[in-house]
């Protein structure tokens, strides 16, 4: 049996006994995707790409802690890892610091438009990435984490060290500043 055969229980059972196939396997398998994930927090795709190996190695030496639920659940586990790994990064960054955790100003909120669903659905894929990408790194880490990665607002105010309120507070911001984003890319291309 090939090792790319492997059923992702499989996979983890290898890991857990250090073979080396495996690991290589494992590597193979979820590092582009980790690695979009780094991506989402860390801009910089070096810095990413440097931050996804870090995430595969505490994974590869944390492995007696996996415990395989069902399929999926290996990458879930690598996923938030990488995730954690990922914030963590930030908030050891000077750019993560130096942004204060604001509150909403309502006229923020107010004069952010709806684009509408039509021209929403013809902006081609990667914009919107493109556009998370640019957010600063506080509202990135937010709206990710929220948005993206299915945490809620008390686990964020965890993980950042923030409020509850500061968390939905920065969210709202994130939001408002994409949907202007949005309303400029539909202006600037005529959708």
């Amino acid at each position: 049996m090939r090792k790319s055969f492997l059923t992702e229980q499989k996979l983890a059972l290898g890991c857990v006994r250090n073979d080396r196939d495996a690991q290589g396997e494992l590597y193979a398998r979820y590092s582009s995707k980790l690695y979009a994930i780094c991506l989402r927090y860390i801009v910089d795709r070096e810095e990413a790409r440097d931050l996804m190996h870090d995430c595969m190695i505490k994974a590869m030496d944390n492995f007696k802690s996996f415990r395989y639920v069902s399929e999926g659940s290996l990458y879930a586990w690598l996923s938030r890892i990488t995730v954690n790994m990922a914030i963590n990064r930030l908030k050891e960054s000077s750019r993560f610091r130096q942004i204060p955790f604001e509150q909403v100003s309502g006229d923020e909120l107010e004069n952010a438009l709806e684009p509408d669903a039509e021209s929403v659905r013809k902006i081609p894929d990667g914009v919107l990435d493109k556009l998370i990408a640019e957010l600063p790194p506080v509202r990135r880490t937010v709206f990710n984490m929220y948005c993206i990665d299915g945490y809620s607002h008390h686990d964020i105010a965890r993980a950042l060290g923030i409020t509850e309120r500061t968390s939905t507070s920065v969210l709202a911001k994130a939001r408002a500043s994409l949907k202007k984003a949005l309303m400029n890319y539909i202006d600037k291309t005529g959708l």
